[in-house]
């Protein structure tokens, strides 16, 4: 087991299980470590429901942790709250108020019997891996953990709707980047009052990528309060050649204004206005510089307001990566615990660009992004093309395991 010990806790090496005998499905002795900076070429987890993607998720991120990696995981399902039950002691009473009461019932165990098999079950799976009541400590002890829900009070809440932050200067001076953006906050922005526009005919995302384009050009961040000023109100008087009134006369500009307005005015939305700022930086190291696992449920959202935050943490995210050196070590991971809906093969939600974009470009800067998901087709081909690590459970159909032989042969 020492030998075993002083393999796994070498600095970038990640322990994520034992190798298993294709012909029987056992275990052996012989651990499968993976080099963390093979995670800066991204990485996909595939697999059908119970196929164990969650939990190998949860490994990644305890590696990195131990190695002092900082993680931000978006969960939309909020199972990644599990990586916040770390019990060093290993005592029964630590378990028993996370069981199911319910469920020891069924089994017909008095509730505090059941937290003292869990403990004891627990206690054996870690030794059966090599593992401790020391390396449960030095894992709980290696980062700060907090749960994070936009929109809610329920853990810690985030304000997103109260600033539009300028991009970093290094993603202004880079055109494409910088229009990507736009495109992206002001299509996630439409989404979230339920307005599906296209870039070349809508009035209300050429108004918009203006306004962000003006604003942000001249280093001003905007709240969506200014947001809303400036449509009935704009900086300019001409959209292209034509005047503004005549491109988007003022009465319809007014309903636009009056959609976002009812967000800002609705109790439903209040809690989008408060906590903390949405900052990567913060959400990756504390006040002393070490390093945090932020964990932004978003599972109590529903589809538009789950793709309006997803959208906009992931330009904000952009915007923090630029700003920081080129390194071809392993610098943080960005998890999704599922993708399915966010970065698809045959549609273009606004979330999709962002995330290409950090699959093209996160290399350099050492961000590893980790994405889950049940089927292949979740995830655009190009984005196959960017993934270079691939954990595989059961695939439901031929065309799964063919795309994904695809995606391995490119």
């Amino acid at each position: 087991m020492d030998k075993n010990i002083s393999l796994y806790e070498k600095l970038g090496l990640f322990y994520l299980g034992k190798e298993v005998n294709p012909k029987t499905f056992q275990t052996n002795e012989n651990l499968f470590l993976y080099k963390s900076k093979d995670f800066t070429t991204h990485a996909a987890i595939i697999g059908m429901t119970g196929s164990g993607k969650t939990g190998l998720g949860i490994s990644i991120i305890e590696e990195a942790a131990i190695d002092k990696i900082p993680s931000i995981i978006i969960d939309p399902k909020g199972d990644m709250g599990n990586l916040m039950l770390a019990f060093p002691d290993l005592k029964p009473e630590d378990f028993q108020k996370w069981i199911d009461p319910a469920e020891a019932e069924n089994k017909g165990i008095d509730p505090a019997v059941y937290a003292e098999n869990t403990a004891k079950n627990w206690e054996e799976g870690l030794k059966s891996f090599s593992q401790g009541k020391d390396r449960v400590s030095l894992y709980k002890n290696s980062a700060d953990f907090s749960i994070y829900t936009p929109g809610s009070s329920a853990g810690i809440p985030i304000s997103v709707l109260s600033s539009f932050d300028v991009p970093s200067q290094d993603v202004l001076n880079d055109p494409d980047t910088f229009s990507s953006i736009v495109n992206s906050t002001v299509m996630g922005l439409l989404s979230l009052i339920k307005i599906d526009a296209d870039v070349l005919t809508s009035k209300e995302y050429i108004l918009l990528a203006a306004i962000f384009n003006h604003f942000w050009k001249n280093n001003k961040s905007l709240s969506l309060e200014e947001i809303i000023g400036y449509i009935t109100n704009p900086p300019f008087e001409k959209i292209g050649v034509l005047s503004l009134n005549h491109f988007y006369p003022q009465k319809e500009r007014f309903e636009l204004a009056m959609l976002l307005n009812n967000i800002l005015s609705s109790p439903g939305f209040s809690m989008w206005l408060e906590g903390e700022r949405l900052d990567i930086q913060n959400l990756l190291y504390n006040k002393e510089g070490n390093p945090r696992v932020s964990i932004i449920s978003i599972a109590h959202l529903d589809n538009s307001q789950r793709m309006f935050f997803v959208t906009l943490f992931l330009n904000k995210y952009i915007s923090w990566m630029r700003q920081q050196r080129g390194t071809p070590s392993l610098r943080t991971i960005l998890y999704m615990d599922e993708i399915f809906g966010f970065f698809p093969a045959t549609a273009s939600p606004p979330s999709k660009k962002p995330m290409l974009l950090l699959l093209k470009q996160a290399r350099a800067y050492g961000v590893g992004i980790v994405l889950a998901t049940q089927n292949p087709i979740d995830i655009d081909y190009k984005g196959i093309s960017n993934i270079g690590s691939w954990f595989l459970g059961r695939l439901q159909t031929r065309q799964d395991r063919d795309r994904v032989i695809d995606g391995l042969l490119k």
